[in-house]
């Protein structure tokens, strides 16, 4: 991470080694995450828990199918992919979550100033740490997901025809790795913002759970609007495999929304890192 000086040219003539090119960067972000032990064992068991819990509850919604009522059952096929929801409920704060971490744990052991100092342009750092991170989080996202679908799909195929050969169910399942990636990124720009980890997790548990509960309480159409706009309620929509009559977005649409909110928050992100002192 430090950038190694030689002397050419003479005596009063020192020039950089190396210069901190993109790769390197990357490099270095990459070695970062995978040494440090707990964010590893964090994404191992949240990949277990989440597929194991929505396996578990699939299981137990389908044990009692014959006791439901048919307007249930009706809500189970309109959405053939509605049984992700757990793991995408459980998986979706901890990235976020984790996401903060990236970021927040340098200010809080000082490895920030090793960092600035490495790179003095600090911009391409955060892209590059943004880059890694996004990686990583797609990876586990997609994995949840597409493990979570196979598994509830043998569960739940003697009473709810469902299939990846289906455009709209791919696009759902495929759509639930892309959501939690950009998610984490919104945690990491939330993280740059705000620099301290508990305060960090406040706003990002804020945002994910609180705001996005709170805003449907509003009435009338302009909370409907507001609702529909909030990056989680908007962002969440490319996990449906079919829009609502109530949604005011489609499925892409909304992914756009909390694309917007991620792109403007890491801009800012990365205007505060330039201008704040480490």
């Amino acid at each position: 991470m430090t950038t190694a000086t030689v002397i050419r040219g003479g005596p009063g003539s020192l020039q950089p080694a190396h210069r901190a090119s993109c790769g390197r960067l990357v490099r270095a972000e990459w070695t970062k995450i995978r040494s440090v032990r707990s964010t590893v064992w964090s994404l191992g068991i949240l990949v277990v828990t989440a597929i194991g819990l929505n396996t578990f509850i699939t299981a137990a919604g389908m044990a009692g199918w014959s006791s439901l009522s048919e307007a249930t059952r009706q809500d189970y096929l309109a959405d053939p992919t509605g049984f992700l929801a757990v793991a995408l409920n459980i998986a979706q704060i901890p990235v976020c979550v984790l996401g903060a971490m990236v970021i927040t744990s340098e200010y809080s052991t000082g490895m920030i100033r090793a960092s600035v100092l490495a790179v003095p342009r600090r911009t391409p750092m955060l892209a590059a740490k943004a880059a890694v991170f996004a990686a990583v989080a797609f990876v586990v996202g997609t994995l949840v997901a597409f493990a979570s679908f196979l598994s509830a799909q043998a569960i739940i195929r003697s009473h709810i025809p469902v299939s990846l050969s289906d455009p709209a169910v791919m696009r759902a399942v495929f759509g639930m790795g892309l959501y939690l990636t950009v998610l984490g990124l919104l945690g990491l720009a939330i993280g740059a913002l705000v620099r301290h980890t508990a305060a960090a997790l406040t706003v990002v548990v804020g945002v994910v759970v609180v705001l996005s509960n709170l805003a449907r309480t509003l009435p009338g159409a302009v909370g409907q609007h507001i609702a529909a706009y909030l990056p989680t309620n908007a962002g969440m929509l490319i996990t449906h495999a079919h829009q609502e009559p109530t949604d005011l977005l489609t499925p892409w649409q909304g992914f756009g929304v909390l694309c917007l909110w991620t792109a403007l928050l890491l801009g800012a992100a990365a205007w505060s890192l330039g201008r704040r002192d480490v």
